[in-house]
């Protein structure tokens, strides 16, 4: 992916949903991945949640995590920017596929 490439919101936004899905079912083949581009975000930022059956992480009524559009416009292009979102993820997916598994609490 060459950086010099300009890339819309929705095109960067449809990027991190498709990275996010990939490193996540890396924990749990049943993890999907959403990502938030309400009207209120268009533009600036996207808010990155995970739902694994009924549980969703961050929970309803949390704030999702926050990635701002120019740093994954950026980041996207850079390998180490990558492997550590690609780390996060994981870490957040395995803690929620952990809950569904038997003998988890159940919440997220």
């Amino acid at each position: 992916m060459n950086p010099r490439i300009p890339a819309d919101y929705e095109e960067v936004g449809r990027w991190l949903r498709s990275f996010a899905a990939s490193h996540g079912k890396r924990e749990d083949s049943r993890l999907e991945a959403s990502v938030e581009m309400g009207d209120a975000r268009e533009g600036r930022s996207y808010g990155l949640r995970f739902v694994l059956g009924s549980l969703t992480s961050p929970p309803p009524g949390e704030p999702p995590a926050e990635l701002g559009y120019r740093e994954v416009a950026e980041g996207r292009t850079r390998f180490a920017w990558c492997e550590a979102l690609a780390e996060r993820i994981r870490r957040d997916a395995h803690r929620l596929s952990e809950v569904v598994k038997p003998g988890g609490s159940g919440a997220a």
